[in-house]
């Protein structure tokens, strides 16, 4: 059931209880976590945190842990699953879960008393009406219970007349049974065939901190990581994230305004948000101009800098702006002061005589002491390298920790050692794109574009985590639809897979949708890919918190591809 009073449904419940926290792997998560910890410690509540990558990672912990904790709080996981179906939970155990994966499932929507959702409800929910898809008639009689009531021909006309009317009306009801059964499979069908996502988790938990008038400035800074990341992944329409952006700006008005008090705006441990227009070019405070030009998925594909007039493109446009090479290649940090102070504008009228009006971006940087300075977006790359690093061998709980502990601004180290790791995965991700591109790996497949990584390409290890491949994807489509003259080829969606354990002989594959400027963010791939492994016994898993994820056994491969050929078709 939907809770409309987070307070009095959720947290004084909760409160002076033990409670056991799962959390996903994603970054939005971690924020909606980071939230929850810091009010639970204000109120001094009990909890165990575990980490979930998955829904085998999910029922494991919920198995370990069901004996010690009555209360279980899911965050970015458990809504679009028939909850109690699948954790066969005890009568009195109770589920709040913060999910902005969507569409919700009926059930849990339903349930008024083990499952209780903290999920905005003026989202796009349309869930349908009860009576569509649950029905408490008990009418359908056994077609046997008829067979002791034959009639024979000796009976009185008046009792065989009644039999036959009881055998009419019967069938009636059968049929009528059989009509509602097709019309709730077709309501349920229109309901559940696309995935998107709702609200960011961790702006509902900073929704909770303000009711309580317990929000601190860090909650607020979580919050607006927590949509940046839902932006950066592309899962929310531009209209959703500049909405949103709108709420939490009159928090930051709120929160971050000087009152001429200099000396504390000053002072060496200060925390200040400031909204800006900047520029949408990945980590540039933290690299080389010319490095962020090359790495970001818009730069790189508007100039198509896999190919050598691409190449030429961008000296001109640095020749446009009228900045020294020496300048562009340094660190941003170490540039002239004087070039710095209309970098972004310099950089805009360049960009909109070369056809890139897209390079500023609504966002929110964050100023800690006299130093440190990060955009949203610089955290959201951070933390989601971390959390799925892949050059030291350690568990995903590890890096789950190291990501969590990078947002807290006492682990400053924590987070330049993301940037570092940010960096290589988007230098990955571009050599990646361009060498797609150059060698035509990329097969339109008719109903959506087929990409697969082969075994021994550079970083594919990196590839093998969801995250990044779909982050991958995303800039693998983009500079597609940059570089085809095909017209039809822009509007079509994209399917990538890669090695994902090679001892297992798994694949990891991904399916978004397409890159438009009108696009809806809506992704049918999660049915679609669902129904292609029905049709075909392919041996899949679907293990991720994301329907359109899935894992495959590398052999099933060709018989599941030709299958959501025909489905989609």
């Amino acid at each position: 059931m939907f809770l409309t009073d987070f307070r009095k449904e959720f947290y004084e419940v909760v409160v002076n209880q033990r409670v056991l926290l799962l959390v996903a792997s994603d970054v939005d998560a971690l924020c909606a976590c980071k939230i929850l910890q810091a009010l639970f410690h204000c109120d001094h509540v009990q909890y165990t945190l575990v980490p979930v990558s998955g829904w085998q990672e999910l029922e494991t912990a919920f198995l370990e842990h069901k004996d010690q904790f009555q209360y279980f709080v899911l965050i970015n996981c458990g809504v679009n699953i028939d909850l109690l179906d699948v954790l066969q939970p005890e009568e009195d155990t109770v589920f709040f879960v913060c999910d902005t994966h969507r569409p919700i499932n009926v059930v849990n929507v339903y349930n008024e008393t083990q499952v209780k959702l903290l999920v905005k409800q003026d989202d796009d929910l349309e869930v349908p009406a009860y009576d569509d898809i649950f029905r408490d008639d008990d009418d359908d009689e056994e077609e046997g219970e008829d067979s002791g009531n034959e009639s024979t021909g000796s009976e009185p006309s008046g009792k065989r007349r009644r039999f036959e009317e009881e055998i009419v009306e019967k069938t009636m009801k059968r049929r009528q049974r059989r009509e509602w059964e097709a019309h709730r499979q077709e309501i349920l069908f229109d309901y559940e065939q696309y995935e998107y996502h709702g609200t960011s988790s961790a702006m509902m938990m900073f929704d909770l901190a303000w009711v309580m008038s317990k929000d601190l400035n860090d909650m607020l800074w979580w919050a607006i990581v927590g949509l940046t990341d839902q932006w950066v992944q592309d899962k929310i329409t531009q209209m959703k994230y500049v909405t949103d952006i709108g709420t939490l700006q009159r928090h930051v008005s709120r929160h971050n305004h000087r009152n001429g008090d200099e000396e504390n705006a000053l002072s060496i441990d200060c925390m200040r948000i400031a909204f800006e227009y900047d520029l949408c070019l990945a980590l540039y405070q933290h690299w080389s101009l010319y490095e962020s030009l090359c790495n970001t998925c818009y730069t790189s594909a508007s100039f198509k800098l896999w190919s050598v007039q691409g190449q030429k493109r961008l000296q001109e446009f640095l020749a446009d702006m009228g900045l020294p090479l020496k300048q562009v290649k340094q660190k941003y940090n170490s540039m002239d002061i004087s070039l710095k102070e209309n970098l972004r504008e310099m950089i805009e009228e360049s960009a909109n005589k070369f056809g890139m009006k897209d390079l500023r971006v609504q966002t929110f940087s964050i100023h800690f002491g006299f130093k440190n300075k990060f955009l949203a977006s610089d955290v959201v790359y951070a933390a989601a390298s971390l959390m799925e690093n892949v050059e030291k061998d350690e568990s995903g709980t590890d890096n789950f920790i190291k990501a969590l502990d990078s947002l807290s601004r006492c682990n400053l180290d924590k987070l330049h050692q993301g940037l570092e790791l940010a960096k290589k995965q988007l230098c990955a991700i571009q050599q990646t794109v361009a060498s797609c591109i150059c060698t035509n790996l990329i097969i339109n497949q008719g109903p959506f574009l087929y990409c697969y990584l082969m075994e021994g390409t550079p970083d594919v290890k990196l590839f093998s985590r969801p995250v990044s491949l779909r982050l991958l994807s995303k800039h693998l489509l983009r500079s597609f639809v940059c570089s085809t003259k095909n017209k039809r080829c822009k509007l079509l969606p994209m399917v990538m897979a890669a090695p994902m354990d090679i001892q297992q002989g798994t694949v990891i594959m991904v399916g978004i949708p397409p890159h438009t400027e009108s696009s809806d963010k809506k992704n049918f791939f999660g049915r679609a890919f669902e129904k292609a492994a029905e049709n075909t016994n392919s041996r899949t898993l679907h293990n991720h918190f994301e329907m359109s994820i899935i894992e495959l056994k590398m052999e099933d491969r060709s018989k599941f591809l030709d299958a959501l050929i025909s489905l989609l078709s």
